[in-house]
């Protein structure tokens, strides 16, 4: 996932960008309201994470502004306001759901991970696609029944182009996604596309290139 963080506390902030950044997720960690609306104006990001009692502009005004504005993004809220009315206000604002601090980062983590589902309609983080299977939760693939290895970004390319199936990512969502973009090789993406094909050559998921855009999963009959 490529994660907006927008956290003012210092200790918290670097707490949860290293467990997601340890995860493999990609992530941005701004500090304040006024920063927040800046970077999503002119990102595209799979969600955000938001405290609410942040300098300048709240989180509230944040969640008000981003929807206005158009911005679909699934947004988790991190708070230490308990009440009730607080946590109405938030969901009506549209946030999409709330972690009221103290949390556990696992936690934080897997309701992430159950947000990013929602937009597929997926209940469950296991996908099929013929005879693949994707476990998103538990980090592992098979093809029909049998394990398959993969290198954590060679998993995280897989979910990206199998959760688009038969659409194409573009190049430069795939490399903010799956690389540090100051120190990475003009050709990183094309390596990790061509090991994963590799990988998954038995499968009845094919990865195409678009030429000049980017890649997509397609699905294709066993031969």
């Amino acid at each position: 996932m490529r994660i907006l963080l927008i956290e003012d506390n210092a200790d918290l902030g670097d707490a949860i960008e290293s467990k997601l950044r340890a995860s493999g997720h990609s992530v941005e960690w701004v500090r304040d309201g006024e920063s927040a609306l800046r970077w999503s104006r002119h990102e595209e990001w799979d969600a955000l994470v938001l405290d609410i009692m942040l300098p300048g502009k709240s989180g509230f005004d944040v969640i008000r502004e981003l929807r206005a504005s158009g911005t679909e993004a699934p947004v988790l809220v991190v708070t230490a306001r308990a009440e009730i009315e607080d946590k109405i206000d938030m969901l009506d604002l549209g946030a999409d759901d709330y972690l009221v601090k103290p949390f556990d980062l696992r936690e934080l983590e897997a309701r992430l991970r159950a947000l990013l589902r929602r937009p597929a309609g997926r209940t469950t983080s296991v996908a099929v696609h013929g005879n693949l299977t994707l476990d998103v939760a538990g980090r592992t693939a098979h093809i029909g029944g049998v394990p398959v290895t993969l290198g954590r970004r060679e998993f995280r390319l897989l979910e990206i182009l199998l959760d688009r199936m038969g659409s194409t990512v573009a190049k430069e969502r795939l490399m903010s996604q799956l690389f540090d973009l100051e120190d990475v090789l003009p050709n990183a993406l094309e390596l990790l596309v061509s090991r994963l094909r590799r990988k998954i050559a038995g499968a009845t998921v094919d990865i195409v290139t678009v030429r000049g855009v980017g890649y997509q999963a397609r699905l294709h009959e066993p031969s």
